[in-house]
Parts: structure tokens; sequence; C-alpha cells
């Protein structure tokens, strides 16, 4: 089993940051590697178009609007080096008025585990730094 988290700050308020990355089926607004994003089952499934054409099926765990977080799993992982996937996005309040934005995952790799890792993080990553930007930092 490997884990990854990355961290980032976020210029802007914990409710804001949640509003644009709290919806399940969002992800298409926020994160570069995503052309687009279709709830299924209720909004508790989501299938990812990848901005290469590539497709990736989650599901989601458990959802906590309250603690600002979500948990959900890969049950198709298209390109991604990886099987038995579970991930957690959390929006936590730095203190400082702004948010810290914590995404991370725990899964076996189905190759090298640093290569698995390293795509993991840059998924988390990419996001993230794209996240930040589009929120004024």
């Amino acid at each position: 089993m490997v884990d990854v988290t990355v961290n980032t700050n976020v210029p802007a308020a914990v409710q804001e940051v949640w509003e644009t990355i709290g919806k399940f089926g969002a992800l298409a607004d926020w994160h570069p590697a995503i052309s687009s994003s279709e709830t299924e089952e209720g909004g508790k499934k989501r299938r990812l178009i990848l901005v290469d054409g590539s497709e990736i099926v989650e599901e989601l765990v458990e959802k906590d609007d309250g603690s600002r977080t979500y948990t959900y799993t890969m049950t198709q992982p298209g390109p991604l080096p990886v099987q038995n996937y579970k991930s957690t996005i959390k929006v936590e309040d730095d203190g400082k008025g702004n948010s810290k934005v914590t995404w991370s995952g725990h899964f076996d790799p189905t190759s090298d585990p640093d290569e698995a890792r390293k795509a993991i993080e840059n998924v988390y990553q990419s996001g993230l730094d794209n996240l930040r930007k589009m929120m004024g930092g």
C-alpha cells in the first residue's frame, strides 16, 4: 500500500473553496487534467474524461459538508497505475481566514511503486495548483 498526501494554502475563505471543490461531480471545474465530469447514480458516481480522452470512474464513499471532506474510491483507474485506490479531499481554515486544502490517498500500485506514487502526486499537485491560481493565489 502506498500513501500520498499533498497540501496547499488557498487565499480564500473556507466556504468559498468548499463551494468550488466540494461538489463531487465538479472536478472538471477546477482540475486541468479533466475535460469533463458526468455524475451517475444520483451523484454517487462520477465518470471523468481526461484531456487525453481516457476515462476514470470513481464512486463517492462519504461526504460531510460540516467538516468539508469527501472520500471516494476509484473503480476504473483508466491510465493510472493503481488499484484499491481510496482518497479524501479536505478543506480547513488555516487560522488566518484562508484555507488549507489536503488531498490524500492510498492505493496498491500496478507498476513500479515510485512511478505510481509520482503519478498520483502529480494528479493531486496539478489540481491543487490550479485551484490556488483560480482562487487568486
